[in-house]
């Protein structure tokens, strides 16, 4: 995985809640990962203060799902970061790769220019650790029963991360 953190470095939330954000069209072959993250997290019952959305759409509605409670986020997505089709990146904001202005289109905003807008326009809301879990994929002009079988075959795993991510944010509680 990609952006590993050392365990020195790693978030710890000690207080306020954790959110996740699952986000991708469920029609759109490697897009739809995201959808395929949330629906098996939401299989399981999450620890207290975990909230999970689902959210088609990302960009700036990102930040119609925060609260002044978040202490954390965690936004699932499929990426283009020009790693292999299927890799796991785990990244905090902060190191997420910058494609300067090209980014910001009249269609999309990407998350490190959504977290930017929202630290300057909502810094009350902007949770203090935002974590990127993303999936590396290639085919996002084909229906969804054209996923690339790599990207299918990261969700488990995906998934692995998310939860093992989630332990670490709250200390270990079980999830």
């Amino acid at each position: 995985m990609r952006g590993t953190m050392p365990a020195e470095a790693q978030d710890t939330v000690t207080s306020g809640k954790v959110i996740v954000v699952c986000v991708g069209n469920d029609l759109v072959a490697d897009d739809a990962v995201g959808y395929e993250v949330f629906r098996r997290l939401a299989d399981f019952p999450l620890t207290p203060g975990v909230t999970l959305h689902y959210a088609a759409v990302g960009g700036i509605a990102l930040l119609d799902y925060l609260t002044d409670e978040d202490s954390a986020m965690i936004v699932v997505d499929a990426v283009q970061f020009g790693a292999p089709t299927g890799t796991i990146h785990k990244l905090r904001w902060d190191e997420l790769p910058d494609f300067g202005s090209g980014a910001i289109s009249a269609h999309f905003i990407g998350l490190k220019e959504t977290i930017d807008i929202g630290r300057l326009l909502y810094p009350e809301r902007l949770p203090s650790t935002v974590t990127l879990v993303g999936i590396e994929g290639r085919r996002f002009n084909q229906t969804r029963d054209a996923m690339s079988p790599e990207v299918a075959a990261a969700i488990e795993p995906a998934v692995a991360c998310i939860r093992e991510h989630l332990r670490t944010l709250l200390q270990g509680n079980l999830i």
